[in-house]
């Protein structure tokens, strides 16, 4: 964009070098042009005033004029000057203009020397001139601000020439907050926001707040290109309000990356005065829930929470949240050394008033759990402890076992005994028919879990949900290291889909969930709203893109085919269960009957002991004997293979 009030028709058509060119020619014409003027406009007043006429004071002024105007054509061109944009001119430029003026009477003045004898009072013909010259031009540059921002006194404002270039996408509402910020805040200098692309297109060729909308998402390719050839530079893209959304997401991506532009993020907080790059998790783009912290608050604050795998993706963003509610002390128990440090020291930091306890320690191991619950005494439990990757647990059966039904069932159990009032289980979508070991060991956990608080005091919340973006194991870090090898991306299936939330979003809504659960010696089971379910090819592409790069070209994107224990598509639910809407938006409870009876107790025993001696066959057995679903499903596969 390089017009005041927008894209003439006749531009619209023309290649951004074609229209680039363009302007500058215009620019540097019009410069040239008023350098005539002013030498004819001297020629004329210093003649008349020195009583010389006739065809030699016309003679002399013309050929002043010629001259001049070639020196004049050599400075501006030498100096670059052609390549100001006046709706952005700064006093850098100013200073700029100045410079080549300064620069055109020194190429001028050894030919006004040699021609000293055919010109009419050259020098004071000469400096008129420039005086003349040097008003026409700042006047047409103060002219075309006051059309374009309505700010002519801009020339004078010190505008950085070396700041990034910026073109803010996004509604006019909420643009206009966002540049109040920007040229308020201490990174002003660092960035020049060219104009608006306003999403819906409503007001082309109309400014805000000085800065002009260029036209709508259709132009934005065209918009990028020409100023790239203008500024030397691909201006950044800052997106905000509508284009936030997934589908404006999407498609502004996808203009982008072919187009070399790199996507930064504005928020609407007032606090957010920085652009920062776009990540996989603003793709989600959900509406942000109007949670009531209260009830979680009331069950947080001043008591003792604690929490298993608190060093893990989902266990350490609980931590950072209950920290946040002032419990009267948070132990964190996780089998990781170094996890358990990272979260140690991120806490001191964030909550340096909150009584912390880091407690390494394996859910397998019984003593161990004991001694940490009858020291931590918790009112809250937390267990948010698992082996969760699904290829590598369909070769590690017996882990998963002995970690994701033995360490819950030792968790809860371990709760019961200190008196524990509640206790949140952290599940899976993988739970749902499950077709790997993985999702099979959550199902049971699930169903074993309620069992031992149906027989306590304790009350009990199984909180189920999707993929969390960016936890370890998940396809997302995956993506990334590929595309910062340079490829190839690989994907299971093209049709392959999974849902996503982000690790902030479900962390906070399992808090909610804990706090729906007000019955002693009550379980129930919640699912999380995690919205349509993302295709992981349209994921993919999207990260390629968050990288200014085109899929398939810049990267390439393999299939691989599913792995051992993966499935198409993921539920939330079984077709048996009720889900019903609770008082908190995205979070459903979920009527679940088990379905065991008195042998539940010994056929667990027997599959914990049978993992205990990594007696595979035995416990992939009493596993599908617990998990019926998964039973069928292993058994269908089986004869699949074998035909």
């Amino acid at each position: 964009e390089l017009y005041p009030l927008g894209f003439p028709e006749g531009i619209r058509s023309m290649t951004p070098q074609r229209a680039a060119r363009r302007a500058m020619a215009l620019t540097l014409g019009f410069d040239v042009t008023m350098a005539a003027i002013a030498m004819i406009m001297a020629s004329v007043l210093v003649g008349s005033s020195d009583a010389v006429t006739g065809p030699y004071s016309f003679v002399s002024g013309i050929t002043a004029t010629c001259f001049f105007v070639l020196a004049v054509f050599a400075g501006f061109v030498i100096r670059g000057v052609q390549k100001q944009v006046w709706r952005h001119m700064g006093w850098p430029d100013a200073v700029m203009t100045v410079q080549a003026i300064g620069l055109s009477g020194l190429i001028y003045l050894p030919v006004m020397l040699l021609l000293n004898g055919r010109l009419v009072a050259p020098w004071a013909t000469f400096l008129v001139a420039t005086l003349l010259w040097t008003i026409l031009l700042f006047a047409g540059r103060m002219f075309a601000l006051s059309r374009s921002t309505h700010m002519p006194l801009q020339i004078f404002s010190p505008v950085s020439r070396s700041g990034q270039p910026v073109l803010l996408v996004g509604d006019a509402e909420n643009c206009v907050t966002v540049l109040r910020r920007l040229q308020n805040a201490p990174q002003g200098g660092k960035v020049r926001v060219l104009g608006v692309i306003e999403m819906r297109g409503a007001d082309p060729g109309r400014a805000i707040r000085g800065v002009p909308i260029m036209g709508s998402l259709e132009d934005l390719g065209n918009v990028i290109d020409v100023l790239r050839v203008r500024y030397g530079r691909t201006p950044w893209l800052a997106v905000t309000g509508v284009a936030r959304s997934r589908e404006g997401m999407l498609q502004i991506l996808e203009i982008a990356s072919s187009h070399g532009a790199e996507i930064m993020a504005l928020g609407g907080d007032e606090a957010a005065q920085i652009l920062e790059p776009v990540h996989p998790a603003d793709l989600l783009a959900r509406p942000e829930r109007q949670l009531d912290i209260a009830p979680v608050r009331n069950i947080v604050t001043s008591a003792n929470v604690l929490v298993t795998g608190g060093g893990g993706t989902i266990g350490a963003e609980l931590t950072r949240q209950v920290a946040a509610l002032s419990p009267s002390c948070l132990t964190i128990l996780d089998a990781s050394e170094f996890n358990l440090y990272s979260i140690d020291m991120a806490l001191g930091a964030t909550a340096p008033d909150v009584q912390v306890v880091s407690r390494l320690g394996d859910v397998r191991d019984v003593s161990r759990l004991a001694d940490v619950f009858q020291r931590a005494q918790p009112d809250l439990v937390i267990h948010a402890a698992a082996l969760k990757h699904v290829p590598l647990m369909e070769h590690n059966v017996c882990e998963a076992i002995l970690t994701n039904v033995g360490g819950a069932v030792n968790a809860a159990r371990a709760a019961v005994g200190v008196g524990a009032r509640r206790f949140v289980f952290i599940s899976t979508d993988k739970a749902v028919d499950p077709d790997n070991v993985m999702g099979a060991t959550k199902r049971l956990a699930e169903i074993a879990v309620s069992r031992i608080a149906a027989d306590s005091r304790m009350s009990a919340s199984m909180v189920r949900f999707g993929n969390v973006l960016g936890s370890s194991g998940s396809v997302v870090p995956l993506f990334e290291k590929q595309i910062a090898a340079g490829g190839p991306v690989t994907l299971t299936d093209p049709g392959v889909t999974r849902y996503f939330m982000t690790v902030e979003e479900a962390s906070s809504l399992v808090l909610q969930a804990a706090a729906l659960q007000a019955l002693e010696g009550a379980a129930d089971l919640f699912v999380l709203d995690m919205g349509e379910p993302i295709p992981i090819l349209q994921l993919a592409e999207t990260m390629i893109r968050l990288k200014g790069l085109v899929p398939g070209e810049d990267i390439e994107i393999v299939t691989t085919g599913l792995r051992d224990g993966e499935k198409m598509h993921e539920v939330l639910t079984y077709g048996h269960e009720q889900v019903s809407p609770t008082s908190v938006d995205g979070v459903s409870r979920v009527a679940s009957p088990n379905g065991h009876g008195e042998l539940f107790e010994k056929q667990l025993a027997a599959l914990l002991e049978s993992a205990g001696r990594r007696d595979r066959s035995e416990a992939l057995r009493l596993l599908g004997v617990l998990v019926p679903e998964y039973g069928a499903n292993r058994a269908g596969r089986d004869r699949r293979h074998s035909a």
